[in-house]
């Protein structure tokens, strides 16, 4: 099975008082374009986290993110009960010094004062916490691919069907092959005739009619296109990882597609090569998706 590129991740944890958060998702692209965006405390694990992304998901444009949300109580910024004591007790001493009254809002005075409020936030990342924001990270890149079989297998469905597609207009081309000859035939006749007092030899003319008609053969066309159309198939049966093989596939199918076009000089088969031209496309369209 082929898998996308685009998928779609979440997962989840908690440690502590605290909730890992984990969310990754990938558009497709050449290459592996990794962004991220990393919580502080697992700033360190940066490296560890990109290497595990990259070899798991190969290819494609890949955002990821890990942040923590903390319990509500536990958001409250303390107070500092000894800094206020301390400055409590050095403003009395001034005042009395210097007899300067005493202020009337004591907590108004003393919560402004410097680091009263300040929060010391320094924490450090234990391995049990690593462990568990480690795992999180690896159920939301198998979430991930997961989404991507799902759209891997709507992929290849939406390919079987417009290769079905083709493959029936080419069949389809074959009952106005005879008819195609003989109004060219019958095309260049009527022109020789229009010609005034035209003399010519009818077994040359006959001749040159035969060797124009074969370079304007589809068949080796036909068989090179029906050999792509089952070569796609069987790329896609070897799983993941052949998205640029198909799409080179693809090309070389565009390619006896155009060719058939060109050669064909019948508006009804013209018609059929537009048709096959638009299944195409929407294949080659899709196929810039595929891992």
């Amino acid at each position: 099975m082929i898998l996308s590129m685009t998928g779609y991740g979440k997962a989840t944890a908690s440690f502590d008082n605290k909730k890992i958060n984990v969310e990754i998702k990938s558009l497709n692209s050449k290459a592996m374009d990794l962004s991220t965006r990393i919580a502080p405390l697992y700033r360190e694990k940066e490296m560890e986290i990109r290497n595990l992304i990259t070899q798991t998901l190969e290819r494609g444009k890949v955002d990821f993110s890990i942040w923590i949300e903390k319990d509500e109580g536990d958001m409250a910024t303390p107070i500092n009960s000894i800094l206020i004591e301390n400055y409590y007790n050095q403003i009395k001493e001034i005042a009395k010094k210097y007899q300067i009254p005493v202020p009337q809002d004591w907590f108004a005075t003393l919560l402004r004062m410097p680091d009263v409020l300040t929060r010391a936030d320094i924490q450090e990342l234990t391995d049990e916490e690593w462990q568990t924001a480690y795992k999180t990270i690896k159920e939301a890149i198998n979430h991930l691919i997961d989404f991507r079989k799902q759209e891997g297998a709507s992929l290849e469905k939406k390919f079987n069907e417009k290769l079905n597609n083709i493959e029936r207009l080419l069949s389809s081309i074959g009952r106005f092959e005879k008819e195609r000859i003989a109004k060219i035939r019958e095309r260049l006749t009527d022109a020789l005739i229009k010609i005034p007092q035209a003399d010519y030899d009818k077994n040359r003319l006959e001749q040159e009619l035969i060797y124009y008609i074969e370079k304007l053969d589809i068949s080796e066309e036909k068989q090179r296109l029906a050999n792509h159309l089952n070569y796609f198939r069987e790329t896609m049966d070897k799983g993941h990882g052949q998205g640029k093989k198909l799409g080179f596939i693809a090309q070389e199918m565009g390619r006896e597609i155009n060719t058939t076009g060109s050669k064909s000089n019948l508006a009804e088969m013209q018609n059929i090569v537009v048709q096959m031209k638009d299944e195409l496309e929407q294949i080659k369209e899709q196929v810039l998706n595929v891992m």
